[in-house]
């Protein structure tokens, strides 16, 4: 607004500063940053709608007709009381819904479900979602719940983590028919979440953590098992080969003995290669337990017993031959 200011120095024109709105309703005026469902009246005959709203005009608290975005004549605005405005948004919302219900197996779970909805931008569509609902999101919330505490009882805790999907289709199915008579398309709903109560997660925790000890447990218990059967076939195969190199180091000594005495082949011969390889042994036996460090060992012997040492060795090979005889 101009006003002038009559001073002795000048008459200049100054433009005064309209007084800054702190309320969060949208301005008023043609030229207004956004509506509301409420009415907003208007000061002139347009109205510039912006581009993420579509809304309806009033003349007379009576409705009128769409308000596309853009700049639109209305009609004359008699003394700027006449006309209304209301507009919602064109944008994709999402709106976060929670519910609390009982699983078939009695546990308590919060599912979260983000519905995507939009008004549909014909004119009943306009219509609809401005004059018959007057929260929208309370409203898809109590479809939601609706849905969850019919769906979710009917499985356990594993099978609502599986089947989020047929919970989510569920949901969709149930609320897109009567929110398109609300004036809202339902483009898509998703099970975002899905939250067991604090002990019994803890539960599930323990629960798990203790069949992955059982399997650890288990394993260690294996591979010791097959540690110890590898271990015992290698000794039992290192035996063998040790025995198979005995004969085959006694057969030699044997051979050499004959070969280096001259012995003929007879009853006779074999005996006496017999004891000279035992008294052999019985020195390799006595060499043997001299090499332990701090070890003494008392045995009776004389140069001139040796072939009594041969005759007691002998005895006890052929006594123990009769006695495996006689089992």
């Amino acid at each position: 607004s101009l006003q002038w200011h009559d001073t002795a120095s000048d008459r200049a024109p100054t433009r005064s500063t309209p007084p800054q709105d702190n309320n969060n309703t949208p301005d008023s005026g043609p030229f207004a940053m956004g509506y509301g469902r409420n009415p907003q009246p208007l000061s002139s005959c347009f109205v510039c709608m912006p581009a993420d709203q579509i809304g309806v005009w009033e003349c007379c608290s009576q409705y009128r007709g769409i308000v596309e975005p853009g700049c639109s004549f209305l009609q004359c605005n008699c003394c700027g009381i006449c006309i209304s405005v209301r507009g919602i948004s064109t944008r994709v919302i999402e709106n976060q819904c929670m519910c609390e219900t009982k699983t078939k197996d009695n546990v308590f779970v919060q599912i979260t479900v983000a519905v995507q909805q939009q008004p549909i931008r014909v004119n009943d569509g306009v219509y609809n979602a401005i004059y018959k609902l007057d929260d929208p999101n309370k409203q898809v919330a109590s479809y939601v719940a609706d849905v969850v505490r019919s769906e979710v009882p009917k499985m356990t805790m594993d099978q609502v983590f599986e089947n989020k999907d047929a919970i989510a289709h569920a949901v969709s199915s149930k609320i897109t028919e009567p929110m398109k008579n609300f004036g809202y398309n339902i483009l898509q709903a998703l099970v975002t979440n899905v939250e067991p109560d604090a002990r019994v997660k803890q539960a599930l925790n323990n629960v798990e953590a203790a069949v992955k000890d059982r399997m650890a447990e288990e394993t260690r218990a294996n591979a010791a098992h097959f540690v110890a059967v590898r271990k015992a076939e290698a000794e039992a195969e290192s035996k063998a080969l040790q025995g198979q190199g005995i004969a085959k180091q006694r057969g030699a000594i044997v051979d050499g003995l004959r070969e280096s005495i001259g012995f003929q082949d007879g009853p006779t011969t074999a005996k006496a290669v017999s004891e000279l390889l035992l008294i052999t042994q019985y020195f390799d036996t006595l060499e043997k337990l001299s090499e332990g460090q701090a070890t003494t060992i008392f045995i009776p012997h004389s140069v001139g017993g040796v072939a009594d040492v041969a005759s007691q060795i002998r005895n006890g090979i052929l006594e123990a031959s009769v006695a495996e005889g006689g089992k």
